[in-house]
């Protein structure tokens, strides 16, 4: 039975004539709006490039315009590219998107054998696979490698979830891109190169952080810090991101230039060149595949009022007010970076918006206001403050706030009372030593040091860092007795029941 005919196309290449002067003017105001330092912006209409460029800044006070080729991380729009790569093995027959990934990905098991053995591709790339949110960024942040972070997945239980939840994990993502690299003999680096970027002529794109580091035309990040006077926010250089271990899901580089024959790519089904009887180069039936909802994403509030969102393989995937399909993904680093690709295909158009400023809605805010003139010749809505509303509440903080020091605060033990080595099956083993006259906590592989500010009794606090750190994290010891501590919690890691660690060695001397 044939379905419902699509929705009447809205987008005329008049309209999109009319709407192209209306977004430069946009772009100009919307940073100088926020004082995000740089932007570029890729719009593609009818498998044609239609408009292309660069504002601001690479870097707050260095020389340095952005332009069409300057290189931007995209965080965690690497996924929908990704997603993407994987699909030219689909369609070669090299993989399917069913395929357990247990058999190409050693030492990578999730919850019990009985779904260890049926986790596939399609579960790990659709964030279904069962794990908490947002699993193994954490281990990330202090250091620990892509196998390493692989293999500590599997300490942590799925409960029910499988298959049942949408949870944004970046390393279950990372997973399944992996398994298909394993399972075609390359490493993901160099399988994204053959299958993507060089047959579209990206040469400045890259999923090696090292490729970033080397290119001089390059956006650098920027966090937003309070200041005083007149400019009451300002924007800093002050962060580095490498993104290695999580490539295939935060870790390309690319420019808008490049990221325009990937939209292309994206709206003529895997044809290059469409327009001009260019040839196939991923199987269309692939491709497709990762449009299609998968997953409930974003529960509606009210399904007799709001829509319900749904994710793809590396896609949000939703419709507008018209009915018409539309495809997103947003990419944000806390340490400086927001991306933006939205695709309407049955209007032909596409447009991806890359910043150098942490997020706070202005991709979003570009691209919805763009569509909206594209459409309707106007903007619907002021994006910008319920995005930055939604964004706000995003990066708060989701570990227990550290209390306040009483005015008469318990003394702590001798520092010999916490110091020792501590460990659980997740972050592995951490220690907790004197230094000076007060402690330092060891985290990660390198031990890096970060130190214990005493807050009370046997509670401490410190400072975590890295791109899913906040506001200060409790340090909390459970001593019995006069003996040395039996354990510690840690809460920025106990937000999934990981933060606890038992003690593994005698108190170290003071």
């Amino acid at each position: 039975m044939a379905g419902p005919p699509p929705p009447l196309r809205l987008v005329t290449t008049a309209k999109i004539s009319a709407a192209l002067p209306k977004l430069d003017a946009l772009a100009t105001r919307i940073l100088q709006r926020t004082g995000v330092p740089g932007m570029a912006i890729a719009v593609v209409h009818d498998d044609r490039v239609v408009f292309l460029r660069g504002y601001g800044q690479r870097e707050v006070g260095m020389a340095g315009a952005v332009d069409p080729d300057t290189i931007f991380q995209l965080a965690s729009l690497s996924k929908p590219i990704a997603s993407r790569v994987v699909a030219a093995l689909v369609g070669d027959g090299r993989v399917r998107w069913d395929d357990p990934v247990i058999g190409d990905l050693p030492g990578f098991r999730l919850g019990p054998t009985t779904i260890a053995e049926e986790v596939t591709l399609r579960d790990l790339l659709s964030h279904r696979s069962g794990l908490p949110d947002h699993a193994g960024d954490l281990l990330e942040d202090i250091g620990f490698d892509r196998d390493t972070i692989f293999q500590r997945l599997g300490v942590l239980p799925l409960g029910n979830r499988f298959r049942a939840v949408f949870n944004y994990t970046n390393f279950g993502f990372t997973a399944g891109a992996i398994a298909t690299a394993n399972a075609s003999g390359q490493g993901w680096e160099e399988l994204s190169k053959e299958r993507l970027y060089r047959p579209l002529g990206m040469g400045r794109t890259s999923s090696s952080h090292a490729d970033f580091v080397a290119a001089s035309n390059r956006a650098a990040l920027h966090v937003r810090e309070a200041a005083t006077g007149a400019d009451s926010r300002r924007w800093v250089a002050r962060h580095q991101r490498n993104a290695d271990a999580q490539s295939p899901a935060g870790g390309v580089s690319s420019t808008a230039r490049d990221l325009s024959q990937w939209l292309r790519l994206q709206l003529a089904g895997g044809r290059l060149g469409a327009a001009a009887g260019g040839h196939q180069i991923v199987s269309p039936v692939a491709l497709s595949d990762t449009h299609r909802p998968l997953i409930t994403s974003a529960p509606s509030p009210n399904p007799a009022v709001y829509r319900t969102g749904f994710y793809g393989l590396g896609w949000n995937v939703s419709s507008t007010d018209q009915g018409a399909v539309q495809l997103s993904h947003s990419g944000g680093f806390e340490l400086g970076a927001s991306t933006a690709v939205y695709l309407l295909p049955g209007e032909s158009l596409g447009l991806v918006v890359l910043t150098n400023g942490q997020p706070i809605g202005v991709p979003e805010t570009v691209a919805l206001s763009f569509l909206d003139l594209a459409r309707f010749g106007k903007v619907e809505l002021d994006y910008l403050k319920p995005l930055g509303a939604l964004f706000a509440g995003i990066a708060r903080q989701d570990y227990p706030r550290v209390p306040q020091q009483p005015t008469d605060p318990a003394p702590a033990r001798p520092l010999a009372t916490y110091s020792g080595r501590y460990s659980n099956g997740f972050v592995g083993e951490i220690a907790v030593k004197p230094q000076g006259s007060g402690l330092v906590l060891e985290l990660g592989p390198q031990r890096r040091a970060y130190p214990l500010t005493h807050i009370s009794g046997d509670t401490f606090r410190y400072q975590p860092s890295g791109e899913n750190a906040s506001g200060p994290s409790a340090v909390a010891f459970s001593v019995g007795g006069d003996g040395p501590a039996s354990r510690v919690q840690i809460d920025n890691f106990n937000v999934d029941g990981q933060g606890v660690f038992q003690r593994q060695s005698p108190a170290a001397s003071p």
